[in-house]
């Protein structure tokens, strides 16, 4: 998840204590959107200006990025004590989309992930729909130049929340080769859960 992501969803957060902040949106649908299709037109189109919009240098290509995020103090969270929010994240490469993501703690729609079944993936052999059974529906997917391998997509998974002024944060990014095996997995969470 990229740093504009992660600090516009904690800046609306914070902003949400006091009741809501941003526009709310629904969950990108992975059949509407197709990286290497779909142009920063077509999703503005559909979701609106973006709350926040800037750059990203991934394997020497700059990257377009444009953020949506939303939250609320009333909504209902998937854990107590957490504020309701979520965010989607695009990523263009000459205006053409090559990666999103969404993550939420609202608990219709959460992205939360058990990270105690990443033992179970296995590069080279663990296939795209072994990944979803053992992890659920990514909140998204990456093509080069998020990704190293100019060939492949990586399915994202990601979660954040926020309880109080505590943020804690994990994402899982599993790269398949066009064949749809598990080349490469990487996990990463900070803060306290």
């Amino acid at each position: 998840m990229s740093s504009m992501i992660k600090s516009t969803v904690a800046v609306l957060l914070l902003a949400g204590i006091s009741g809501c902040a941003g526009t709310n949106f629904v969950r990108p649908d992975s059949d509407s959107l197709k990286n290497g299709q779909t142009t920063y037109s077509q999703v503005t189109a559909k979701f609106g200006q973006p709350r926040q919009e800037g750059s990203v240098i991934k394997n020497e290509q700059t990257l377009k990025t444009a953020t949506y995020a939303y939250a609320s103090m009333g909504g209902k969270p998937l854990n107590e004590g957490v504020t309701a929010a979520r965010a989607a994240g695009f990523y263009f490469h000459n205006d053409v989309l090559v990666g999103y993501e969404f993550i939420s703690s609202w608990a219709e729609d959460h992205t939360n992930f058990d990270e105690s079944r990443i033992k179970d993936i296995v590069k080279g052999k663990t296939t795209r729909a072994e990944i979803t059974q053992l992890m659920g529906k990514p909140g998204g997917y990456h093509i080069f130049p998020l990704i190293k391998a100019a060939t492949g997509e990586a399915a994202v998974y990601a979660y954040m929340e926020v309880k109080g002024f505590t943020p804690f944060r994990k994402e899982l990014r599993v790269t398949f080769d066009n064949a749809g095996v598990v080349t490469d997995v990487e996990f990463s969470s900070s803060g306290r859960k």
